[in-house]
């Protein structure tokens, strides 16, 4: 198991300065609405490569009157020995990221090598009803955790599909070996992408299908759209013309769809009340961190933002039982400590801008 024990934070959101302690297993976070207590788990997601829980440009998570950069620092405990991790920005560049690992420079996504995060947000509540582009997003950092590679076919890809499409839609004719040279990027890039993703969706699909029955409503998963087989490339070349029309590229893996139905019901995850999709989320997220466990060795931290709103009491209870058989940390925030009654584990409390053991 994976564990931060120790975290700080300098002109990071709303904390001039911060320091907490953990143990493994649940870690509960309480406070007011406003207080800091997702400010944390944010900074606990940019322990991997990505923009964080947030999605946010890397100036934003920098303190409002601060100097400028921010930085934190994580003292990870794995089965493979102790690491310490740093990441942040300087005032001279708010956009460049710094990494740091066990004190020598190294890239973003050589954090991807000593942890994995999953998180659930309130924001991802209605994640079923959002956009495709949402739950590309959300299928993306979940391929993450089996597959580090799949973060580098993804940018790659895309680079190559926005030079394509400069070239397509530019005032001068583009050349047809380096647009030759673009497809065939995409095609090597798209294939790598669409398959890490069938097979994490096949995978948790079956896992799904088994589990038994229980409190949370079991989701049904597929893929669709966004195929690149064998012969991508060549339908890339035969669709310039409506691609320039359109201005992108209308074929690809960048237009795939995570398509999730209620096993029980038979219907579309969106039509379910937010309870509902609630209670699916987290069902995908715990059975997809099973799935980390029994590939890796090591299931992810879990990051889960007021998790206990929208369930019942019913619903709330089976998942801190879940949790507390997981051999993993758990992050866990919300405003009401009553809401987290019996949850054994590290407690901290925030306010005003301090964070203090609860």
């Amino acid at each position: 198991m994976a564990v931060v024990a120790r975290l700080k934070l300098t002109d990071f959101r709303s904390y001039a300065s911060a320091a907490l302690a953990a143990g493994p297993g649940a870690v509960v976070i309480t406070g007011d609405n406003g207080a800091g207590k997702t400010n944390i788990l944010e900074a606990l997601s940019f322990l991997v490569p990505g923009r964080g829980l947030r999605g946010a440009a890397l100036s934003e998570a920098a303190r409002s009157g601060g100097a400028g950069g921010w930085s934190l620092a994580a003292s990870l405990a794995t089965a493979a020995g102790d690491a310490e991790l740093g990441t942040g920005t300087a005032a001279a560049a708010p956009e460049r990221r710094i990494v740091r690992i066990n004190g020598a420079a190294a890239a973003a996504t050589a954090l991807g090598e000593w942890l994995s995060i999953v998180w659930a947000t309130p924001a991802m509540d209605r994640l079923f009803a959002d956009t495709p582009a949402a739950r590309r997003r959300f299928l993306d950092r979940l391929v993450l955790a089996l597959a580090p590679g799949h973060g580098q076919h993804s940018l790659r890809y895309e680079a190559a599909m926005r030079q394509r499409t400069r070239l397509l839609t530019g005032d001068t004719p583009a050349d047809p070996a380096w647009l030759m040279a673009l497809e065939a990027a995409m095609a090597e890039h798209g294939e790598a992408i669409a398959t890490a993703r069938a097979a994490l969706v096949a995978q948790l699909s079956d896992r799904l299908a088994a589990a038994p029955d229980g409190p949370f409503a079991r989701p049904g998963l597929a893929l669709a759209g966004g195929s690149a087989g064998p012969g991508f490339a060549a339908a890339l070349a035969a669709g310039r013309m409506a691609d320039a029309a359109a201005g992108r590229a209308l074929t690809g893996p960048h237009r795939a769809d995570l398509e999730v139905v209620h096993l029980g019901k038979g219907e579309p995850a969106a039509r379910g009340s937010t309870g509902e999709q609630k209670a699916m989320l987290i069902a995908i997220i715990l059975a997809h961190a099973e799935l980390v466990a029994d590939a890796t060795g090591q299931p992810p931290l879990l990051l889960l933002d007021e998790v206990a709103a929208h369930l019942d009491t019913h619903r709330r209870a089976a998942l801190f039982e879940r949790l507390a058989r997981m051999d993993t940390q758990v992050w866990m925030t919300g405003t009401d400590p009553a809401l987290f009654a019996g949850v054994a584990g590290t407690w901290l409390r925030v306010e005003a801008g301090r964070i203090e053991t609860a």
